[in-house]
């Protein structure tokens, strides 16, 4: 496996918590949903925002210069878009098919959970593949934001019965 630049982490994060701001948008529209529920969903969607900044934060400008210069990159991103097609949330058309699709709120939480766990399963597997102490900060960073989403999403669920 090739090692990951900082960027190209940032750049596959951004994509899947762009994915996943396309869901919970989405979900936020279901007809379904009472106050608390609109609430939860609404926080998500806008949490995905906040961490697809703090994932461009994550990148100095010597990063960006690397970003440009870089010979494999095309190689690189294509690898990881072969990754992220086989994930849930593979593209946003598809985030947003589910949302529209699910049949009630436990439905969208299932659905954003298996999301949340497939990001942690797929930034951890890369993690254990780093070498560069950088990009190894990046994904940890990545991991707690990921982490908060699912406990919360899993509790909600669980008062939800």
């Amino acid at each position: 496996m090739s090692a990951y630049s900082v960027n190209e982490i940032v750049e596959l994060a951004v994509q899947i918590e762009h994915n996943g701001f396309a869901f919970y948008h989405e979900a936020t529209k279901h007809k379904g949903l009472d106050d608390k529920s609109l609430e939860l969903l609404s926080t998500l969607r806008d949490q995905e925002l906040n961490h697809e900044k703090t994932f461009l934060a994550l990148r100095d400008d010597d990063d960006m210069q690397n970003l440009v210069m870089s010979q494999d990159w095309e190689l690189v991103a294509s690898y990881l878009q072969t990754i992220v097609a086989s994930r849930i949330f593979n593209t946003e058309d598809a985030a947003i098919r589910l949302a529209t699709g699910a049949k009630d709120v436990k439905d969208i939480l299932n659905y954003a959970i298996q999301f949340e766990k497939d990001t942690l399963l797929f930034f951890h597997t890369v993690k254990d593949a780093l070498s560069n102490p950088k990009a190894q900060a990046a994904v940890a960073r990545i991991i707690q934001e990921e982490i908060s989403h699912v406990l919360r999403l899993n509790d909600y669920r669980l008062q939800l019965g």
